[in-house]
């Protein structure tokens, strides 16, 4: 398949477009690191709002750390694959579901670099990735930010799978915009892109100080 993006910044420009109702709304943008943030930025530049972090970390499956069987968020906030962690060893994913809580803690610290949270509390919260796979993460973003007291949460991806959409809805995503058709959606996110190289933490920070 032929890539629809040239890289981030395009993808964030071509999401700007899809959001432009939301310009006089006093939306903030809430992005996840790291790649998220480098699509925020172009969001939030566009819809004239703040930008902001949310940062769950991914739980790895013990024999295969990339496949994730669960989510945390600096506060301890957790979403499991239940049929996943009830065949790993329990003790071990409390240890592990703590190391991560922790990294998401430091990040959030590391990355907004002293300033201060953005409030969500009664806004119009749009929140930006590089595109989901199996939407744990994101699902776990929506639950972060509607405990924050936001009215109204719109997710935005390039791409996601269908039953990623679904499953984001009931989490409570009043929205979920998706450039690509889901039914195009091939497996992984970075088919999507031409360059889909890794964002380091200096280019997260940059953006988020950057943007004012």
């Amino acid at each position: 398949m032929n890539a629809m993006f040239t890289d981030r910044r395009d993808a964030g420009k071509k999401l700007a477009e899809r959001l432009a109702e939301y310009r006089e709304q006093h939306a903030v943008v809430v992005a996840l690191p790291r790649g998220g943030v480098v699509l925020g930025y172009e969001v939030a530049k566009a819809l004239q709002a703040p930008l902001d972090i949310v940062a769950p970390r991914k739980i790895g499956h013990p024999l295969h750390p990339e496949y994730a069987i669960g989510v945390v968020d600096e506060k301890g906030m957790r979403i499991l694959n239940e049929a996943e962690a009830r065949t790993v060893d329990q003790k071990w994913l409390e240890e592990e579901t703590e190391k991560q809580r922790k990294e998401a803690a430091r990040r959030i610290v590391l990355y907004r670099g002293g300033k201060e949270p953005v409030s969500l509390a009664g806004k119009v919260v749009i929140i930006v990735d590089d595109g989901i796979a199996t939407g744990l993460t994101m699902r776990l973003a929506v639950r972060s930010v509607t405990a924050q007291g936001s009215e109204k949460i719109i997710v935005a991806v390039p791409v996601a799978p269908e039953e990623s959409i679904a499953a984001l809805k009931a989490e409570g995503a009043d929205e979920v915009v998706v450039l690509e058709p889901p039914e195009a959606f091939a497996g992984a996110v970075g088919a999507h892109y031409a360059r889909f190289g890794q964002v380091e933490d200096a280019e997260v920070i940059k953006l988020l100080h950057t943007h004012i």
